[in-house]
Order: C-alpha cells, then structure tokens, then sequence
C-alpha cells in the first residue's frame, strides 16, 4: 500500500464520527479541478513547483508513510478515534487494500471508503468481505463527458456498476460532485441525477480555485455563485433523496 498522507483527526469526513484519514498514493484519473496532485500524479508533481527543494527547509509534500508507523499510530488511537477514512488518490487501484481494510478493522475502527467508482469488482470484494462501512463516490460527469472531465479513456459501465453496487449494498453512502464552470452545467446535473437516480445522498460541491490543482490551467477561474450552485441543487433534488450544495 502506498501511502502519501495522514491527517490524525478530523470531524468532517466520517459523517457523526471523528476520524483519521489515510490518503492512498495513485490515481487513474487525471481529474484538472483535482487539489491533491501530488497524491495523483507524484512522478509529475515531483519534478513541478509543487515539490519543496531540500535547501528551504521543506521536504516534499506527501512524502511516503510506512505501514508500519500507521499502524503504530492506529494502535495508540484505539478507543478514541472511531473510524479510518481512506482516500486518495485512488484506493481502489490497490491489490492489497482488502488486507490493509482487515488489519485496520482488527483494531476496532469503522472504515469509510472513497472512490471514483472507476475498479467495481474491487468495490464488490470489500463489500462481499464487509470491509467497509460508509462508502463516498465521486460521480464525475454525465456519461458523454466523463472521459472530457476525468482526462483519462475510461468503461463507463464500470462507473454504472459500482453506482449500482453502492446503491444496493445497504450501507451508508453519498455521491459528490464537484461542479467546475466551463466542464459541467445545470444540464449536466440533471443527467448526472438519472444516473443515480433513487440515491439517499448527492452533494454538489463549489469548485475551488484559489488551490494548487492538477491541472493549472484551472487556478483563479470563477466557481459558480450560491445562487447558480442552490439552483443546480433544486435540480438534484429532484432526483436523490437528498441533494444538499456545501
């Protein structure tokens, strides 16, 4: 397992729960709104002015963690964390991430997931394994312009059946979206509602550009307003039982 970062506390991630969140190193998405290059795409990043020089003190960000200190870590949390999130990146892509889940809920946590959906049969060995217990996608596009947005040749019935999996798998669960002018419109959000269609939960998400993104060309435009954003809500709502903006 790859590991590019560890955040030691959070309130927000694991809805009710505080949690730890581990970021998983790789990604088969090249997603340009993405603020986590160096997890994505580090043999890139490394060489950009995302890397910190040695000689300013500063080491490169997301350097590796070893599993070995992370669980070290999560053994001196037990009884006052009550969950692992674990991001990216792409967990998925992982081969062992079915262990490192295992070893994770040996210790006590609940475990929430997030994933772009792109690696179902992944999707669908955690579930048959119980590994998770609160799962994140992020629904990137309507089908015709998933490819567009991702950057990167994808099967989206791969996306299609990991939403199928999600949906009936009876976990807890959201699908988030973040809305970037210029890639998606209030048309897309309805196509994107029929894609999940029946869902419990989908949050738009204000795209932020005042960040270092993947892709920089992105950097300084204009997210969409409150008003532009509530509206594409409206929309959503009319599709999940829940659509909330934030």
């Amino acid at each position: 397992m790859l590991i590019g970062g560890l955040q030691k506390f959070s309130l927000l991630d694991y809805p009710g729960r505080i949690s730890a969140i581990i970021f998983t190193q790789g990604c088969n998405f090249r997603c340009r709104f993405c603020y986590n290059p160096m997890l994505v795409w580090p043999s890139r990043v490394s060489k950009s002015k995302y890397a910190r020089s040695k000689s300013s003190g500063q080491q490169k960000a997301h350097p590796l963690i070893k599993a070995d200190d992370l669980f070290v870590f999560l053994e001196s949390r037990a009884g006052k964390l009550d969950a692992v999130v674990i991001t990216g990146g792409e967990p998925c892509l992982h081969k062992d991430l079915a262990e490192f889940i295992r070893k994770i809920k040996n210790l006590g946590f609940l475990v929430k997931l997030d994933t772009n959906g792109s690696q179902p049969e992944m999707l669908k060995r955690l579930l048959a394994e119980k590994l998770i217990d609160y799962i994140a996608m992020d629904l990137k596009a309507p089908e015709e312009k998933y490819q567009a947005v991702a950057d990167k040749k994808m099967d989206f019935k791969k996306i299609s059946k990991s939403v199928k999996l999600i949906m009936a798998s009876g976990l807890p669960y959201e699908f988030r979206t973040t809305v970037v002018p210029g890639l998606l419109d209030k048309d897309d959000i309805a196509a994107m509602g029929e894609i999940i269609k029946g869902a419990d939960k989908w949050y738009l998400q204000k795209f932020k550009s005042d960040i270092d993104l993947l892709g920089e060309n992105l950097r300084g435009r204009v997210p969409y307003n409150a008003r532009q954003m509530n509206e594409m809500g409206t929309i959503g709502s009319k599709y999940v039982k829940i659509c909330e903006v934030r």
